[in-house]
């Protein structure tokens, strides 16, 4: 049963239309009918997987202006190996599609052209429902970002006693600004963008500011800066308000089974995110000197960092035990890694699921430490506000919905170890090859239901 708005289909649809004389001439095809075949309408998603990855490119690049065009490129490529991309691009799911509309939208919102990027998030609700969380992320992202720069411009000249930061900020952004420049120069391009607002630059954002001095600052220039605010964003808005008229006549956010896709309390579902996210992430995050690291991070900020700690194990304990949801879907259908995980490990021992929480508490300090180093922190609360909206209300154990916020959480990770990223790629490599060997040489059947059964995420 479809679940998704038909965002997908529309754009098969132009997608068929493009190829038709193509597909008449060649297979004789009488009919537009005739020439959506099933390889035709997966060929949808192959093609907008490249454009995926030239987005995936461009946001590096952006974001990361000191690296080199080969770097960028390899980090690229990574990414568009990741296993649950990769798969989905071969068959018809709104994965793909979804990912790149919310990518472009991004993109489009880092260039500042706001009602572009406005237009393609409307593009990318049609897609799935819930990517009008990540729209919202993407505005978030771009006030925090106008506002606290904003704040960095009327500070720094006051402060006269702070010159050797100043010498250090000023070197800072002149290197970034040379990369910036020599990468323009490269491709030819000239921003046209207002240089009243402050580099993006994750590299150019200070972070020495708490969490309390950043949302006051913010909240501070919000109120300076609403009417530029309110024009930039007010296509969001519309967005928002539609999306919100659509939920009142429908009666509820979930499209198609509502009876077995109801919003439910699943905070374990966010403990799973962190695992899987971290585990996708290994060569990072599952070393020892990342764990000492964390350990030293964690015994520097003490005794607040020690409250942290007991007050996250304390949550998630109480999430999988009060708050772990198995899905009749999950239980029954045999043709997904969730199945056997659920069962071979979570649900294998009652004490299993307690077990894992460790691990869980671990992924999700590895993930803030990770983004901290180049995120205000804001802006790394608004990412985990917006995993958590998208995550938590779904009952079912799908690694599909952990997509969007794992491209976030890379994308803003600054990690430039070519081992680790090269470890990464054999992993994603590995995973991939064993799935599509599943898939295509290791097909089932259920006593229950005719037809043949094949093995997917």
């Amino acid at each position: 049963m479809i679940t998704t708005p038909p965002g997908l289909y529309f754009v098969s649809l132009a997608h068929v239309a493009s190829l038709f004389p193509g597909i008449h001439l060649v297979n004789n095809a009488s009919s537009f009918s005739d020439a959506c075949s099933v390889s035709v309408l997966r060929f949808t998603n192959g093609v907008l997987a490249v454009f995926c990855s030239i987005l995936i490119y461009d946001i590096i690049t952006h974001l990361r202006p000191a690296l080199t065009d080969r770097k960028a490129t390899f980090h690229a490529l990574v990414l568009t190996l990741y296993p649950l991309h990769w798969f989905f691009t071969f068959l018809y799911y709104t994965d793909v599609a979804s990912l790149t509309a919310v990518l472009a939208a991004y993109l489009c919102s880092l260039k500042k052209n706001y009602w572009i990027s406005a237009l393609l998030g409307a593009v990318a609700v049609l897609m799935r429902q819930t990517n009008i969380i990540w729209i919202l992320f993407i505005v978030c992202s771009e006030v925090i970002k106008l506002t606290l720069a904003q704040q960095k411009d009327d500070l720094l000249p006051e402060k006269s006693s702070m010159s050797e930061v100043k010498v250090a900020s000023s070197t800072s952004h002149k290197g970034a600004t040379s990369g910036s420049n020599l990468r323009k120069r490269r491709s030819g391009h000239v921003d046209t963008v207002n240089h009243s607002v402050a580099p993006t630059s994750v590299h150019a954002i200070p972070h020495s500011a708490g969490l309390c001095e950043e949302m006051q600052n913010m909240l501070s220039n919000i109120w300076q800066l609403k009417w530029e605010l309110i024009f930039s964003f007010s296509p969001f808005f519309l967005i928002l308000v539609a999306f919100l008229a659509f939920v009142y006549w429908n009666g509820s956010i979930v499209l198609g089974a509502k009876d077995a896709h109801k919003v439910s309390p699943h905070f374990a579902q966010l403990l799973y995110f962190s695992l899987v996210s971290a585990l996708f992430m290994a060569p990072v995050h599952f070393t020892s000197g990342q764990f000492v690291a964390l350990v030293q991070s964690l015994w520097k900020k003490k005794p607040f960092s020690f409250f942290l700690l007991v007050i996250a194990l304390t949550i998630s304990f109480l999430s999988v035990h009060f708050f772990s949801i198995a899905h009749p879907y999950l239980l029954a259908d045999n043709r997904h890694y969730p199945f056997y995980l659920w069962r071979k490990v979570i649900a294998s021992h009652w004490i299993m699921k307690y077990l894992l929480v460790p691990l869980y508490v671990y992924s999700w300090f590895c993930i803030f430490n990770t983004l901290v180093k180049t995120q205000k922190k804001i802006w790394v609360i608004a990412y985990f506000l917006a995993s958590a909206a998208t995550l938590i209300p779904a009952p079912l154990i799908e690694f599909r919905y952990y997509t969007i916020p794992f491209f976030f959480l890379v994308l803003h990770s600054d990690v430039d170890d070519t081992i680790s990223w090269l470890l990464m790629g054999l992993l994603y490599v590995a995973i991939n090859l064993f799935t599509m060997s599943m898939f295509l040489w290791r097909p089932f059947y259920w006593n229950h239901e005719p037809g043949l059964q094949r093995f997917i995420w």
